[in-house]
């Protein structure tokens, strides 16, 4: 996995922000956007390819492109806020069953704000009330950001 992540570059290793122990939570992803898209629907479903059922394959595809694209779309934003440079902590949370996920956490230290964002592909599906006991959540079990201004967004296809 190391050589994988490090050498490679093939992987990559996330954690929840302010995750105190490395061991607890982590989640390994392919880095790679082509080698997650074969991962997901191409070797997985190999044996569709193997039979000519491409149409079988095409409805899997179908089925489950609108949760693919939606990791996709949320990895795009963060890549986009880091080279924005506006912010000093830009990272998810978790907790540890999974549950309350915060998509992306973008903190400024210097000026003491934070955005809390939802991802979602369709702006309708976004509900701030939803993210804002997930942030509640994550101020009790972490203790962070309490003493910055915070902000909550939702960011979909339209903000591209």
């Amino acid at each position: 996995m190391t050589r994988l992540e490090n050498d490679y570059g093939l992987i990559v290793k996330s954690k929840p922000m302010f995750q105190k122990s490395a061991n607890k939570s982590i989640v390994y992803s392919v880095s790679d956007l082509f080698l997650q898209f074969w991962f997901r629907f191409i070797y997985k479903y190999n044996y569709f390819i193997e039979a000519n059922a491409y149409g079988k394959l095409m409805e899997i595809v179908k089925r489950d492109y609108n949760t693919y694209t939606g990791k996709v779309l949320e990895h795009w934003f963060i890549d986009v806020m880091k080279e924005s440079e506006q912010f000093t902590h830009i990272d998810s949370w978790w907790g540890r069953k999974g549950q309350n996920e915060i998509d992306i956490i973008a903190a400024d230290d210097l000026e003491k704000r934070v955005t809390f964002n939802e991802v979602k592909r369709q702006r309708s599906e976004i509900d701030l009330n939803v993210l804002e006991e997930k942030v509640q959540r994550f101020k009790e079990v972490t203790g962070e950001f309490n003493k910055y201004v915070s902000d909550l967004a939702g960011l979909s296809i339209e903000d591209l």
